[in-house]
């Protein structure tokens, strides 16, 4: 029968209602707390009661009269005593239990709590009995019912058990097994018996009402912690879980000498497949994938990081193997979409690896060091990476402090006019010359800041030093080059492009002819009204537009007739290795030239390297050239230098 069916049934509600089933272990050990919570303060309320009926007893004994020897003392208090040394064992054990200190006895507290109750029922039921013997009331038996019941509740059943058991043990006791001194049978009165029946139906209801109370909490508080350390789409433990976890796994892994790696698998083109069948079946392919990972490494702890990313710390030493089979199952269960695929990138865990989170950062920062093949699909972090990764690292911790210090350079590389040889201006372009790390590569830290979202930041600096270089030729009374900046997709999104050019325009006042503005091809794929309303205010202010490595994507044409450019500027890779016999790509590139000029616009070719490519181009009716042969990226006093002493020449 389901649950759903099942709780319609009286047999459901009835068992609920005495406790017969069974809880999460988080639940349990929250109900064990709070029965060793509520016998330390049993306990302490006893042991306190205790002394003070001792001293009592022992103001007794030592008035002349009433006790005569020391054994007698010893004889009427001996339950007092064994009471008080059994309250003060259970409140010694719960406080060490309370504070993490019991670990070793954790599972024997529910029978501690039991032994005591079992002395303590002996103790209400001897003294009550005696005092009834002698035409007192049973109230120490109705007391001590009371708080053993309390503490020893395990479940709803049990206590009703238990409070039948002794309670009615009890009343039978009373009226058959009780005489006064003269040995004179004695019996409950009807009045009392209906009473004393009536306290233990209280006592029933109070027992349930506490237990349900303590379920109550121990479940919310269940809940509120499933909820803080679960992934909520997949079920799975989320990071904070997982770095808890691992820290035991590591532990116990290490003690032995072993070192665990961790695995970070990356679903390859997820993002097509979540386009494709929209978030819906994005999340249904997640929790897949969550099911997948946790049947293949069922004992070792597992996390989705985020997104499509997942983790796993393994011990295995086919992890390899097991992962050929994660995509194997991945392919099987959606066959139609081919191009769905597993990778992964893999940290070796060492003695000193404590932080789950930096662990999963080097094993997926490997993943970009994978190459695109079907056939590899795993790759471990290593030494060079770890350079690699130290100086990204580096890269955005001191980027303000580059730009504020001045290691942030402007660097020109010139272009030349095709037609006679002169210079016709030239790219700025950025280099970070560190005084710790010496020269840092273009290709190490643009992409890093680009990844991180501060590229904007870094091409600012550029500008402002454009700006300055220009100001001091214009100045000092110099032949001013016009200079072309990079703008990238990002500083469009990430700062207003046009409000900070008319800025530094306003702030050294320089003629907008000298200034150009690149534009990435790729910038323009993505917020194309946005992009059309930013160029358009540019070129309406004066600024030239350019677009930069025409050909290096695959919506080259589809931006011509999009946008507005006044020069296209032809990607280098046209050029690369090229050779006088290379008719396709001389047939391309003139193509490209023409097609320009019919749109109205100028050209620059880029990487040009030989005479032959100077050659080629100039005939081809290119108008300006850049690249190594007329010279590498150099400092504004470089360039400046080789104007001045003719290897560079200006037109008149």
């Amino acid at each position: 029968m389901n649950e759903s069916k099942d709780k319609k049934t009286v047999w459901y509600w009835f068992r609920r209602a005495l406790g017969v089933y069974s809880n999460p272990p988080y639940v349990e050990n929250q109900l064990r707390e709070a029965d060793v919570r509520g016998a330390l303060f049993l306990t302490g309320v006893v042991t306190i009661v205790e002394i003070w009926m001792l001293l009592r007893y022992v103001k007794n004994w030592v008035l002349p009269g009433e006790v005569e020897t020391l054994g007698e003392f010893f004889h009427y208090t001996k339950d007092y005593w064994l009471l008080l040394i059994a309250s003060l064992l259970l409140f010694t054990y719960s406080s060490l239990y309370l504070r993490g200190k019991a670990s070793r006895l954790k599972e024997f507290s529910g029978a501690f709590i039991f032994l005591y109750y079992l002395f303590a029922m002996y103790f209400g039921i001897t003294t009550a009995q005696h005092d009834f013997s002698r035409g007192r009331m049973i109230i120490c038996f109705l007391t001590f019912l009371m708080y053993a019941t309390i503490i020893c509740i395990w479940r709803p059943y049990t206590s009703i058990l238990l409070v039948c058991a002794f309670g009615f043990g009890f009343l039978w006791l009373l009226n058959n097994r009780t005489f006064d001194k003269a040995g004179n049978a004695l019996h409950l009165s009807e009045g009392d018996t209906i009473n004393y029946i009536t306290f233990m139906l209280v006592l029933f209801i109070l027992s349930i009402s506490v237990y349900y109370q303590r379920y109550r909490d121990a479940s919310k508080s269940w809940k509120l912690e499933q909820i803080a350390v679960t992934d909520d789409l997949t079920g799975m433990p989320n990071i904070r879980k997982f770095e808890e976890e691992t820290k035991e796994y590591l532990y116990e892994r290490f003690s032995v000498g072993e070192h665990p790696i961790y695995l970070v698998l990356d679903i390859a083109n997820f993002q097509t497949y979540n386009d494709r069948f929209g978030y819906s079946g994005g999340d249904q392919l997640l929790i897949h994938m969550g099911k997948i990972l946790r049947s293949v490494f069922p004992d070792e702890p597992v996390v989705r990081v985020s997104g499509d990313n997942f983790a796993v710390l393994t011990n295995a030493e086919d992890y390899k193997e097991r992962v050929a089979n994660i995509r194997r199952q991945l392919k099987t269960a959606y066959p139609t979409e081919t191009y769905l695929n597993i990778k992964v990138g893999s940290y070796r865990a060492k003695g000193n690896t404590k932080n789950a989170r930096h662990a999963i950062d080097r094993a997926h920062h490997a993943l970009k060091y994978l190459h695109n093949s079907d056939n590899e699909f795993i790759i471990e972090y290593d030494e060079k990476m770890r350079k690699d990764h130290k100086l990204k690292e580096y890269v955005l911790n001191n980027l303000e402090k580059a730009v504020n210090e001045g290691y942030i350079k402007v660097y020109y590389q010139p272009v030349m006019w095709s037609e006679d040889g002169t210079i016709a201006g030239c790219e700025a372009l950025a280099r970070w010359i560190d005084p710790e790390i010496g020269f840092l590569s273009p290709g190490l830290f643009i992409p890093t800041l680009e990844d991180a979202r501060q590229i904007h930041k870094l091409d600012l600096c550029i500008y402002e030093s454009v700006f300055k270089n220009i100001r001091e030729c214009m100045d000092q009374g110099l032949q001013i080059l016009p200079v072309s900046m990079n703008f990238s997709r990002l500083d469009f999104e990430l700062m207003d492009v046009v409000k900070e050019l008319k800025s530094l325009m306003d702030k050294y006042q320089i003629p907008k002819e000298y200034l150009h503005v690149e534009v990435t091809e790729s910038a323009l794929t993505s917020d194309v009204s946005g992009m059309k309303k930013a160029l358009k205010e540019l070129s309406d202010d004066g600024f030239e537009i350019w677009l930069d490595d025409f050909g290096s994507g695959y919506s080259s044409f589809n931006v011509l007739k999009d946008f507005r450019f006044d020069l296209l500027k032809i990607d280098m890779e046209f050029l690369r290795n090229f050779s006088k016999d290379n008719e396709n790509a001389k047939k391309i590139i003139s193509t490209i030239i023409d097609l320009a000029e019919k749109l109205h616009m100028g050209t620059v070719a880029e990487g040009v390297e030989t005479l032959d490519a100077v050659d080629f181009l100039r005939e081809a009716g290119c108008g300006r050239l850049q690249g190594y042969y007329y010279g590498k990226p150099m400092p504004f006093e470089e360039l400046r230098s080789k104007i001045d002493n003719g290897e560079y020449r200006v037109r008149s």
